[in-house]
């Protein structure tokens, strides 16, 4: 099977010939990875047999997409938001609306003269079309957006003291999300639509579910449905414990949850599987916190293991991933214990390296 047929057949619920696997490495683990196969750090996942390929379309490029050397070293994203390299990532030091008040958030937009150049970000994945299956991420959508421009703290106290402005910031940030995702699923031959936001927390969610489900989910519903009426499957991406609006987003029509953080509350895999898996399937699972950096080899592939026959059970309905991205702490023989549980061998890692060597 190709990596698209494989992915496309998994969320089916019909046979594979493996379980797909979309995994995230830690930009160390990339580096570590890629020093043993002697490759890139950039081609890793194509070494190591990941059948996703995606690119960002919004500000979450701004985030990850653009690397900078040094810690220190930074920049000023198209929507105002500064960033700041500190240790492996860009990190926020200034929200463009953090001290503004009420006159300038309303007054404030998203950057529409910037889409050409956002959406151009798919343009490297032109090629992966037919083999590959293809995700443009919009995210983050909503309320982590809101939190970016204005500020985490501007965005719960606006939230809590000014809902209708909060309303608006909402509003501006669906918008924008809204246009992106339109224009991207016209232009480019996708297989997923990548949604998302983190609305929660390790132990519970940021905002109350009732509000979340009042002032979010509606705009969440119209995007997801830009994926919906275009036959593609949706993703939605939020860290935490988002077990209470589990339910609200199998309502929309959600197709893939992410990342099943397994130590937060009501994010038990096998639970959320049971409860929800003939309508919605998983991507996530292998926690990031303690087995990946502190479990032996055995112990990683039997969790691997358990987490396969459980999250496959009934014909698929999962892709093979970490809770987050793999920690530079992990074995390198855990992580290639982890896809040879997926039957990804070792030997095929290393062929797939050495036509990367040879090709230059």
């Amino acid at each position: 099977m190709t990596p698209r047929e494989r992915v496309h057949a998994a969320l089916r619920r019909e046979p594979v010939d493996r379980v797909p696997i979309f995994m995230w490495f830690h930009p160390d683990t990339a580096r570590i990875v890629g020093r043993a196969l002697e490759i890139p750090p950039g081609r890793v996942s194509e070494a190591m047999g990941d059948d996703v390929r995606q690119a960002w379309v919004s500000n979450n490029h701004c985030m990850e997409g653009i690397v900078h050397e040094r810690d220190g070293q930074g920049h000023t994203d198209p929507w105002g938001v500064e960033w700041i390299k500190e240790g492996p990532f860009n990190q926020i030091r200034r929200s463009p609306l953090q001290d503004a008040g009420a006159d300038e958030v309303r007054a404030y937009d998203h950057p529409y003269g910037e889409v050409e150049a956002l959406l151009a970000n798919m343009d490297a994945l032109s090629g992966a079309g037919g083999d590959w299956f293809v995700g443009c991420d919009v995210s983050p959508c909503l309320f982590e957006m809101v939190c970016r421009v204005r500020g985490m703290e501007g965005t719960i106290l606006d939230l809590a003291a000014d809902p209708d402005l909060a309303r608006h910031e909402l509003e501006r940030a669906a918008a924008f999300a809204l246009h992106v995702s339109e224009l991207a699923c016209d232009r480019y031959p996708l297989d997923w639509l990548w949604t998302g936001d983190d609305v929660a927390g390790q132990r519970s969610m940021m905002l109350s579910p009732d509000m979340w489900r009042d002032m979010v989910a509606p705009h969440l519903a119209q995007i997801m449905a830009v994926g919906k009426e275009r036959d593609l499957w949706v993703a939605y991406h939020s860290c935490g414990a988002i077990r209470p609006i589990v339910p609200d987003l199998v309502e929309m029509g959600l197709d893939v949850l992410n990342p099943v953080q397994s130590n937060c509350p009501g994010m038990d895999p096998y639970e959320l599987k049971r409860q929800f898996g003939d309508r919605l399937s998983f991507m996530g699972g292998v926690d990031t916190q303690q087995l990946l950096p502190n479990g032996t080899e055995a112990e990683v592939r039997r969790e691997t293991e358990r987490l396969l026959e459980h999250m496959t059970a009934g014909g698929g309905g999962y892709i093979l991933a970490a809770s987050h991205t793999v920690p530079p702490e992990t074995p390198l023989e855990s992580i290639f214990a982890m896809y040879e549980v997926a039957g990804v061998s070792r030997q095929e890692i290393e062929d797939r390296a050495a036509d990367i060597r040879a090709a230059g």
